[in-house]
């Protein structure tokens, strides 16, 4: 038999919020976090808006030296890394210390620090180069700063997979706690975009919202309107236990992850294939991992970006893969007021999936007042819903077609 894998501590840093707390109050409210970028003057660029974490001081999660050292994508790890640690009432003692794991991943790492650096290299010249460059941007230094601080010595890894990354760390750590490879495991994702050069490179794909007038209003996922997803920056960080070992200490326990699913679509660098076979096989996937009927979903967090492919086509694959009991799923999009946290989403939107099974609530998708009427579901329009939850089903999907889809269920 697989050992059973729990979510028992959950931390977000978003733009909705500094806190897991403040972060789901202001989901279940309808509260959108995006609105114009601060960080750098935005009058050259067609897209000027952003998902920022606002309010954010580092040096409460770390001394001044290491956030000098350290891009903000670690920050924020490290953040959202020690409220899932306190969340969970877990201490990583010596005792434990090599059974416990960390896997966090990033879609982009450091990318602040690298244009930063790059900007002394051809201004002051090579010897004025940070010799932290290395350290405070590659993506592992997430996982190995947290590592550190906490003693944790078992599996220590990260997750490259784009939008999928924060899906695919929970996903791998889950297998890692099945396989007694580790009892537990601090999982899930971190980004830090908003700089010039990415966010003037996803405009160029024409991947973003140009509602520049009306950010709060600019992501809208499956809404006929949608014009583009707006980037957004954080962390959502679990922090899972083998079940008997979560028990034994007495843990609160949010949900059982029960399945997991990955799927490549070999199709396109950016673009789902218009069928979406991708997208249902990772979803089939996941059932089959979890030993569950389609019947047995009552929520899915999709993925829903607010872009005009994507939208339609996950729409279109959870038809496929639910069939008639499609029509009687609550589906919804918290990018809509999150706006799109590329490698953080996974993370953030699993810790969405489990406080819906937790609290029987499901978040709505804001902003949708003109359905695509190829976007046929129920997807919660503009206003939360209490009802009960068994088990919620969570979508990311990356960049050159990589899938990840995990099941959250009530533990029985």
């Amino acid at each position: 038999m697989k050992r059973r894998v729990v979510v028992t501590g959950i931390g977000l840093l978003t733009p909705c919020g500094l806190t897991s707390r403040e972060t789901w109050s202001a989901l279940l409210e309808g509260r959108s976090g995006i609105g114009p970028i601060t960080r750098f003057d935005t009058k050259d660029f067609s897209c000027r808006i952003a998902g920022e974490v606002r309010g954010f001081n580092a040096e409460d999660y770390l001394d001044r030296k290491e956030v000098r050292r350290m891009d903000a994508f670690i920050h924020y790890a490290m953040a959202a890394s020690e409220m899932a640690l306190k969340d969970s009432g877990l201490t990583v003692t010596p005792e434990i210390g090599e059974r416990v794991g960390v896997l966090i991943g990033s879609g982009i790492g450091g990318i602040e620090l690298l244009t930063r650096q790059q900007n002394v290299l051809q201004t002051e010249g090579p010897r004025r180069v940070s010799p932290f460059l290395i350290p405070g941007m590659i993506i592992n230094l997430a996982s190995g700063m947290v590592s550190i601080r906490y003693g944790a010595k078992g599996p220590n890894s990260s997750i490259v997979t784009a939008c999928a990354t924060g899906s695919h760390a929970i996903g791998d750590s889950m297998r890692l706690i099945q396989r007694d490879e580790a009892d537990v495991m601090i999982a899930g994702g971190t980004e830090a975009p908003i700089v010039p050069l990415a966010v003037s490179g996803f405009a160029s794909m024409k991947a973003l919202s140009m509602r520049n007038d009306e950010p709060q209003r600019a992501s809208r996922p499956f809404d006929a309107g949608r014009d583009g997803f707006v980037i957004a920056e954080g962390a959502g960080i679990l922090v899972l236990e083998e079940l008997d070992f979560a028990r034994r200490r007495g843990a609160r326990i949010y949900a059982e992850i029960a399945g997991y699913g990955l799927s490549g679509d070999a199709y396109h660098i950016s673009a789902p294939s218009e069928n979406g076979e991708g997208a249902v096989r990772v979803m089939r996937a996941c059932l089959r991992d979890a030993g569950l009927p389609p019947e047995a979903v009552d929520y899915v967090n999709a993925h829903g970006t607010s872009t005009l492919a994507g939208d339609r086509i996950e729409s279109l694959a959870i038809r496929t893969v639910f069939g008639e009991h499609a029509g009687r799923l609550a589906v919804s999009s918290t990018k809509s007021m999150t706006g799109h946290l590329l490698g953080a989403a996974g993370g953030l939107e699993t810790a969405v999936a489990c406080l819906a099974v937790s609290e029987d609530v499901v978040p709505p998708t804001i902003n949708l007042e003109t359905p695509d009427p190829a976007c046929d579901l129920d997807f919660v329009p503009n206003k939360a819903r209490k009802m009960t939850v068994n088990a919620a089903l969570n979508n990311s999907f990356g960049f050159g077609g990589t899938n990840a889809a995990l099941l959250l269920t009530k533990v029985r």
